[in-house]
């Protein structure tokens, strides 16, 4: 298998999943990533055992998803950086790493000795980076969130998703949601940082924040709203695409939805008709052009969703196996993770937990000579420590002398 970041080490402090998901991916793409946890503590996301009203951990087992998902193929060492006798390893760790990796604030990184002077004064090329929730410097600096704030609220996506006269704002609809697309850029961040490094001798630092990564995922809106010079008026979802009627979501006899999006109706229309069995509407005078079926598309939808209601998930499902436009099922989350083509190319991957137990992560997108990636499992609390030291030159009596000192655990 191809690992681009073979022979890059990451060293990573930071809890939680945004700034953790850019550590597993760039630990998928074959980095040695360090984790630095809490002494005592750990990362604050292992005290988690349920999130959106559901386990997050597996009874009687190590396996995590929580955790796993954001620190697979990582190595984990406790230290406590608030100790003066850790200093040491950290130095020494950031010396011997291409790129330090943080979601701590300010604040906590110039009290530990992380901040940017601090790492870069034990190595100069290092590839400094550090995820925030609005901004890198200013006023709002130090203002901690999460992906339900940043990402989701403030950039927009949480009203332009809720419909007009609702009665409560959507949520964002996983758990991550924000997290796990910011740590993928976070990942590209730093691997154009490091082609950089290479090309030019000199280190950048990469800031990346939620607010801006949930800014550029819903910048088509943002863009059209500056141009307008106003908020965009909000379309009703019951009503769906005003001149499309092939393009919209309709439910089906068996309670399930199907999403169409032909965007070039005219193209379409014709072979959706013979697909669902009623190839007359294609030359039916209210919609035999492209400008009639626009014109006519509240019409047109109303047909199509009677049709749409008249037969199950399953047998539409068949009815569209080899039809030119473009649709999909809108699947739960169980079926996601049994969709035949992610099965087919391996992004739904086998790891083996720390009990010898095959379970299944969602992989990163990204694939390389068109390879399966092949994950191991996140590190258990501080598992790597003693290993970690050793690689580093430590003895055994200078390693028990920092576990007495309460650094290291």
């Amino acid at each position: 298998m191809f690992k681009p970041m073979e022979g890059v080490r990451v060293l990573e402090v930071a809890q939680f999943t945004f700034v953790p998901s850019a550590g597993a991916v760039l630990a998928d793409w074959g980095a040695d990533v360090i984790k630095i946890e809490h002494a005592e503590k750990g990362d604050a996301q292992r005290g988690l055992v349920r999130a959106l009203g559901q386990d997050v951990v597996s009874r009687g087992s190590s396996f995590a998803p929580i955790m796993d998902g954001p620190n697979r193929g990582k190595r984990s060492i406790g230290l406590s950086l608030e100790k003066p006798e850790s200093k040491r390893v950290l130095h020494e760790l950031i010396r011997s790493s291409d790129v330090f990796l943080t979601n701590f604030l300010p604040g906590a990184r110039a009290r530990l000795g992380i901040d940017l002077e601090d790492v870069r004064a034990v190595n100069p090329d290092i590839i400094y980076t550090v995820g925030t929730s609005f901004a890198h410097s200013g006023p709002e600096a130090d203002k901690g969130g999460y992906d339900g704030t940043a990402f989701w609220a403030r950039a927009g996506t949480a009203d332009s998703v809720t419909p007009p006269g609702s009665d409560w704002v959507i949520p964002q609809p996983a758990g991550a949601y924000g997290d796990n697309i910011g740590g993928m850029t976070i990942a590209g961040g730093i691997a154009a940082a490091l082609f950089a490094r290479d090309r030019t001798g000199t280190a950048p630092t990469v800031d990346i924040s939620l607010l801006g990564v949930g800014a550029w995922a819903i910048q088509l809106n943002v863009n059209l709203a500056l141009m307008a010079g106003g908020p965009l008026p909000k379309p009703d979802p019951r009503i769906g695409n005003p001149s499309n009627p092939l393009s919209g979501l309709y439910r089906t006899a068996d309670d399930r939805w199907l999403s169409l999006v032909m965007l070039q109706p005219g193209r379409y229309w014709a072979d959706f008709c013979v697909k669902t069995g009623r190839p007359e509407l294609a030359h039916d005078p209210r919609f035999d052009s492209a400008e009639k079926l626009m014109a006519n598309a509240g019409e047109a939808a109303a047909l199509v969703a009677e049709i749409l209601a008249s037969r199950t998930k399953d047998e539409w499902v068949a009815a569209f196996a080899d039809i030119e436009g473009q649709w999909a099922v809108v699947q739960n989350t169980y079926e996601v993770g049994h969709d035949p083509a992610l099965r087919e190319l391996g992004q739904i991957a086998d790891v083996v937990d720390a009990d010898g137990i095959t379970r299944q992560l969602i992989a990163n997108p990204v694939q390389f000579n068109r390879e399966a990636p092949r994950l191991t499992r996140g590190p258990l609390f501080a598992e790597h420590t003693d290993e970690i030291l050793r690689e580093l030159g430590l003895t055994d009596d200078e390693l028990l002398e920092l576990k007495i000192a309460g650094a290291v655990t």
